[in-house]
């Protein structure tokens, strides 16, 4: 059991944040691409499942853009540990860090583990318009389904 609070509703507004990117440029939920966005909230920068999953987004991410969303990972590392694990891993996709005020774009969408200091693996898909259309929430050891963000982005 976690103390996530309840996050966003499917159909509703997606939680506004501003958050800054690898290099300590702030982004924010209207300022990526302008269109689609899937935020993908992960535990750890260089944990095993973490590195796994955002792998897998890695290589798949030709049906990101090909469905023109724009992929976002979020974190609660500072930017640097960010920016280093971007760079081992090849990410070509934003990673943002929810540091300072720690936790707090999580929080919005539901995903930090108070106890813990982290956020749980949340992954979101927001429209252009700004609507939530998807969440999917697991706990920290389990990973998503590459098959689950596919099917999100079909139905988009």
């Amino acid at each position: 059991m976690t103390d996530a609070p309840a996050g966003p509703e499917v159909g509703l507004p997606a939680p506004a944040f501003s958050l800054p990117d690898t290099h300590g440029t702030p982004v924010t939920l209207a300022g990526l691409g302008g269109g689609p966005v899937a935020l993908v909230f992960v535990p750890f920068a260089f944990s095993g499942t973490c590195t796994g999953e955002l792998c897998e987004l890695r290589d798949n991410i030709a049906a990101f853009q090909q469905a023109g969303v724009h992929l976002a990972a979020v974190s609660c590392d500072p930017m640097f540990s960010l920016r280093a694990w971007a760079e081992q891993e090849g990410y070509a996709f934003d990673l943002l860090s929810d540091f300072w005020p720690h936790g707090a774009a999580a929080r919005a969408y539901g995903v930090f583990d108070e106890r813990a200091g982290i956020a749980l693996r949340g992954s979101f898909l927001v429209d252009a318009d700004g609507v939530l259309r998807w969440k999917v929430v697991h706990p920290r050891g389990q990973a998503r389904p590459l098959q689950a963000y596919l099917d999100a982005l079909a139905a988009l």
